[in-house]
């Protein structure tokens, strides 16, 4: 059994430990910490082309990491690349790993209640793609044509729904499979992605798709930690900046071979 003497001691430890515990304190200012260090930390994709992936050279390249060299440049920071997958991309956030998420992230009600979004920087959307000589503004304008997808996509699913029967969809396995398939011919018509479409258009065919209606839009936005009122202002202003000057336009044309949507 304890004597009272130790009973004592480790009643007064106990209270020297409460008041020596730190009292919950407010976030840390992100943009004064990045100006302090030189550098600053972003997560991208390293798997998710054009939007991030390894060259030949085993350095990161996509629109993305022309993004965060771009804020970088703007912030006068040094950018430390952190490559990240979909699923450790906001943890890495919120564990203070990185201090922005430029990983062609979406915006939906569940993530918006862990971390905050800047304005869009890049689209990214499912839609109707053909050739500018193929007259399609809507669902029912497919009517007797062939078009191709991707089995059991977002896409597949959706347009499956709306369009009229005499539509006859080709389903393919996988993506390489509908870009072959619009290449060859078997289809005119193809609903995809965009970044799908910005594939086809790398290997510079004799018809280039081009969007005829969208069937679901979801932009791109820059993720960081709530509560980071000065860095939101800072992001957004560049963002801003390089739609106004071009810069912006400039990296979609480079990887999504179009211009920036001008409703982004």
């Amino acid at each position: 059994m304890m004597n009272r003497r130790n009973v004592c001691m480790l009643a007064f430890a106990a209270v020297a430990g409460i008041a020596m515990a730190p009292f919950p304190q407010a976030r840390a200012d992100a943009l004064s910490d990045i100006g302090a260090r030189g550098t600053i930390r972003i997560a991208v994709p390293q798997d998710f082309p054009p939007f991030g992936s390894v060259g030949a050279d085993m350095t990161p390249q996509g629109y993305d990491i022309d993004i965060a060299n771009l804020i970088g440049e703007k912030l006068g920071a040094k950018v430390e690349i952190v490559p990240v997958t979909s699923a450790n991309r906001i943890p890495y956030l919120q564990t203070n790993k990185v201090d922005l998420v430029i990983s062609s992230l979406g915006k939906n009600p569940d993530r918006e209640k862990v971390i905050d979004f800047s304005e869009a920087y890049a689209p990214f959307y499912n839609g109707v793609f053909a050739p500018a000589d193929v007259a399609v503004a809507k669902a029912e304008d497919l009517a007797g044509k062939t078009v191709g997808v991707t089995r059991g996509a977002i896409e597949d699913l959706e347009l499956t729904k709306v369009v009229p029967a005499s539509v006859e969809i080709k389903r393919y396995e996988d993506n390489n499979g509908t870009i072959s398939a619009f290449l060859s011919g078997q289809v005119e018509v193809i609903a995809t992605g965009n970044v799908v479409a910005a594939a086809i258009l790398e290997k510079n065919p004799p018809k280039r798709p081009e969007l005829k209606f969208l069937i679901k839009n979801s932009p791109c936005y820059i993720g960081m930690n709530k509560e980071q009122p000065a860095l939101m202002a800072k992001i957004n202003g560049i963002i801003a900046a390089a739609r106004s000057d071009g810069a912006l336009n400039t990296i979609s044309q480079k990887w999504l071979k179009v211009d920036l949507p001008a409703d982004l």
